[in-house]
C-alpha cells in the first residue's frame, strides 16, 4: 500500500474499534541513559493508520490498579505495521518507571487511539505548507520526530528548521537519526542547543538556553514560518513569550503537552460526591445515556461527568487527563444537551461538529453518543 502526503493529511480511519487493542512489545531500544523506545505490533495482525504527531493511550495494570497514560507516537504511519513510543524515565513517575522496569519483548498491554490534533497539516487538507519550525525540549521531540520520519519516507522536499533543546549532549534523543535526516532531506536542518557540555568536553555545538536572539540567528525568517512546539511546560511557556516578543502570528503556533498530573487531583472524589446529591443534599436529577455503536445504556446524574458515570456502570472508556485537555475520551454527540467545560482538548470546529469530551461534560437531558 502506497501512502501519500494527502493520505497523511486526511483524518484517519480508526486504528481500532471502541474496545482496546492488544499490543505486544517486539523491541526495546535505549535512546539515552534515561530514555527508551518501545516498539509494538498488534497481537492480531493489522496495519495502523494515524497522522504524524498523534498519540495513543496505554492501559496498564500497576500494583493491582488500572492506569491510563497518553504517549505520542514517534513512529511514522508510512511504516504502518508497528507503533513506537519513546519514554523518559521520570523520578517518581509511576508509569514511566514501570515501563522501563517491566516492558520487555513479548509483554502485552492494551491501548486505545489514535487521538490528538497536533498534526501537520492542521485542519482541512491543503498543499504542504513551506517554512516549518519545530521546537522541542527533552522527550517532547517525539511528535516532531514522527513528522520528520514521514517527510523522509515520502521523499518530500520539506523546508523544516528543527531546533531541539537538551540538558547535555548525552541527553539528546535520536541524536544519530537527526544527523541522518539532515543528510537525506535537502532543506531539513537540525540544530541542537545544550545547557552544558556534560561529560562531553569536546562538544562544539550551541550552549545555553534557547532564547529569542539565538532563535532569530538560527531562523532569520522566523516570522514567516509555522511553529510546532512540544516539551515541558516551562519550555513551552518560554517559547510562547519569545514568539510574542518577536511579533509572531500565534494563529500559526501549535503545541502539545501531556503534563496532566496537577490539573485535576480530585476529579474522582468530586465526581463521586456530586453524583450522590444535588443542592441542599437533595438527590441530583438523572438522565439516560445511550451508546449507539455498543448498544449499551447507563444512568448519569446531572452533577456527574459522563465518563465517571460510564465507569461506574462498568463500561471501559479510554481517558488520561480527566480534565478536558488531552482529548483521549472524545466521542460525538448524536442527540441531547450537555454542559461541557473543556480545557482545550477540542478545537472550536470540532465542538461545532458535535464532538464532546465526556470527562468534563455533564448531561442536561437524555443523551445518545456515537460510541
Amino acid at each position: 500500500m502506497t501512502v501519500s502526503y494527502l493520505d497523511l493529511a486526511q483524518a484517519p480511519a480508526a486504528a481500532w474499534g471502541p474496545d482496546d487493542e492488544w499490543l505486544e512489545c517486539v523491541r526495546v531500544r535505549d535512546e539515552t541513559h534515561d530514555v527508551r523506545s518501545f516498539v509494538f505490533r498488534a497481537v492480531e495482525a493489522r496495519s495502523f493508520r494515524y497522522r504524524p504527531g498523534q498519540f495513543i493511550t496505554l492501559s496498564l495494570d500497576i500494583d493491582g490498579e488500572r492506569v491510563n497514560r497518553c504517549y505520542t507516537l514517534c513512529s511514522s504511519p508510512t511504516r504502518p505495521d508497528t507503533l513506537t513510543i519513546t519514554v523518559k524515565r521520570v523520578p517518581g513517575g509511576r508509569v514511566s518507571n514501570w515501563l522501563h522496569e517491566h516492558m520487555r519483548p513479548g509483554t502485552r498491554l492494551s491501548a486505545a487511539g489514535p487521538a490528538g490534533g497536533f498534526c501537520f497539516p492542521p485542519g482541512p487538507v491543503r498543499a504542504p505548507a513551506r517554512g516549518q519550525l519545530y521546537l522541542s525540549g527533552g522527550s517532547g521531540i517525539t511528535p516532531l520526530m514522527s513528522m520528520s520520519r514521514a517527510w523522509s519516507d515520502l521523499g518530500l522536499d520539506a523546508d523544516v528548521q528543527f531546533i531541539h533543546a537538551a540538558r547535555t549532549p548525552q541527553d539528546i534523543v535520536f541524536a544519530d537519526e537527526l544527523r541522518l535526516l539532515a543528510r537525506s532531506l535537502p532543506r531539513w536542518r537540525a540544530t541542537m542547543v545544550c545547557e552544558s557540555r556534560g561529560s562531553t568536553p569536546g562538544y562544539s555545538g550551541l550552549l545555553g538556553r534557547l532564547g529569542l536572539p539565538l532563535l532569530r540567528a538560527q531562523v532569520p525568517d522566523l516570522l514567516e514560518r509555522e511553529v510546532w512546539c512540544c516539551g515541558p511546560g516551562p519550555f513551552m511557556a518560554a517559547v510562547r513569550a519569545m514568539l510574542a516578543e518577536a511579533g509572531f502570528d500565534m494563529a500559526r503556533y501549535h503545541e502539545e503537552s501531556f503534563s496532566f498530573e496537577s490539573l485535576a487531583p480530585n476529579t474522582d472524589e468530586a465526581a463521586e460526591t456530586s453524583a450522590e446529591a444535588g443542592p441542599a443534599g437533595t438527590e441530583a436529577k438523572r438522565f439516560v445515556v445511550t451508546l449507539k455503536s455498543r448498544g449499551e445504556r447507563f444512568e448519569c446524574a446531572a452533577d456527574e461527568s459522563i465518563l465517571k458515570a460510564a465507569q461506574r456502570a462498568g463500561i471501559r472508556w479510554p481517558f488520561s487527563c480527566a480534565s478536558g485537555v488531552c482529548g483521549t475520551c472524545r466521542t460525538r454527540k448524536l442527540a441531547g444537551d450537555i454542559d461541557m467545560n473543556q480545557g482545550g482538548g477540542l478545537r472550536p470546529r470540532e465542538v461545532a461538529q458535535g464532538w464532546i469530551l465526556p470527562c468534563c461534560s455533564k448531561p442536561l437531558s437524555d443523551l445518545e453518543l456515537d460510541r
